[in-house]
């Protein structure tokens, strides 16, 4: 099972289970303020303690109470001595399917650029806690596990995928850039993976992790068409690459990672890119600060079009048709990648981390 005979093989059929996890992954329901506290449940007893993302029908999409009440529940757990170990896990069919992006996408439109703010500054210093975690923690990646629901149980110290588990980072999709953590977590898996899970967004199942994380799947074709393709220093000379393989093994995994990669946002993948390659040399902290930059800028700054027509075409009108700004990989100069990377304003705070108190890897 854990072999690379099955890895990618799934991409070619991956748009009806892109249809499946992403149409179904992130909506937005209203909610009571008796509501909220259920969005986070917990159970346990003796050493342990769980916690349960619990919004199902909106496949535990992450909101930003939720953060509010991990942390304070994660916090106390860490302070309990007669507690040894903590687990998290979601209801129904998903562990969490990321953030809730639609919920985010109405905020844009209203102008409400603090709240947004703080749905990021909220989830990310929950995922550097976890990150550096004092106990040992569990996430059981039981379904959909997508986005901020990878950046969410990542960090922490044991993993457990199941033949139910569905992971993908596909912020591209939709016009955004691999957050939560993913430029960290995806730059530390073997070779090029990382580059081409956070490009494509295309999913890989419970087994396809595993052989991610132990690289056992080296003289597999397929994965070392991956790393002669997505080695490459840009993203049209990752295109180029692929075209030429296609053209010379028909491989179908070539022609359907080069349809994903040119109905995705030109912009997102240059910014993917750089980003991925950035967080090989950066520590979690490092990661979490430049990201927080970068959805800032992605969702309430100049490049916000992109991620509200991405939104709109996937999510709201679903007709699957966004228009991209710039709409071509050569009309993204460089100027926009910096910009992309950079600060809202000269004086706008950068994400504060308790970095002298909890020192990350």
């Amino acid at each position: 099972m854990h072999n690379a005979n099955g890895f990618l093989k799934r991409v070619v059929r991956d748009k009806q289970l892109w249809r499946f996890g992403y149409r179904r992954s992130f909506c937005s329901l209203k909610v009571t303020p008796d509501d909220l506290d259920n969005q986070v449940l917990f159970e346990g007893s003796g050493c342990s303690r769980t916690a349960i993302l619990n919004r199902p029908p909106a496949l535990n999409a992450l909101t930003t109470h939720m953060g509010v009440r991990l942390h304070k529940l994660y916090k106390n757990w860490e302070e309990d001595p007669n507690i040894g170990f903590v687990m998290m896990k979601g209801s129904g069919r998903a562990f969490c399917a990321g953030g809730d992006i639609v919920s985010i996408y109405h905020l844009r439109k209203r102008g409400s650029p603090d709240a947004i703010r703080e749905f990021f500054w909220t989830l990310y210093n929950f995922i550097y806690f976890l990150g550096t975690y004092l106990k040992p923690h569990v996430a059981i990646l039981n379904g959909v596990t997508m986005g901020g629901g990878a950046g969410v149980s990542i960090p922490g110290t044991f993993r457990v995928a199941t033949d139910r588990t569905i992971f993908a980072t596909p912020e591209t999709v939709i016009g955004f850039h691999p957050d939560a953590g993913a430029s960290f977590n995806l730059s530390h898996l073997p070779g090029r993976l990382g580059e081409y899970l956070g490009l494509t967004g295309l999913k890989i199942s419970g087994a396809e992790m595993l052989a991610c994380s132990n690289g056992f799947f080296s003289n597999n074709r397929r994965i070392e068409l991956l790393e002669k393709c997505f080695c490459h220093d840009t993203v049209e000379e990752i295109i180029d690459s692929l075209e030429v393989e296609a053209g010379r093994t028909k491989d179908i995994w070539c022609t359907t990672t080069l349809r994903r990669l040119k109905e995705t946002s030109p912009l997102s993948l240059k910014v993917a890119l750089r980003s991925v390659r950035e967080g090989r040399f950066q520590t979690l902290d490092q990661c979490l600060i430049r990201e927080y930059r970068m959805s800032l800028q992605g969702t309430i700054g100049n490049f916000s079009g992109n991620f509200c027509e991405g939104v709109r075409a996937r999510l709201i009108d679903k007709d699957d048709a966004p228009k991209w700004d710039p709409p071509t990989l050569e009309k993204v100069t460089e100027d926009m990648v910096d910009d992309y990377f950079s600060s809202l304003t000269p004086s706008e705070p950068d994400l504060d981390l308790p970095i002298k108190l909890r020192e990350s890897i």
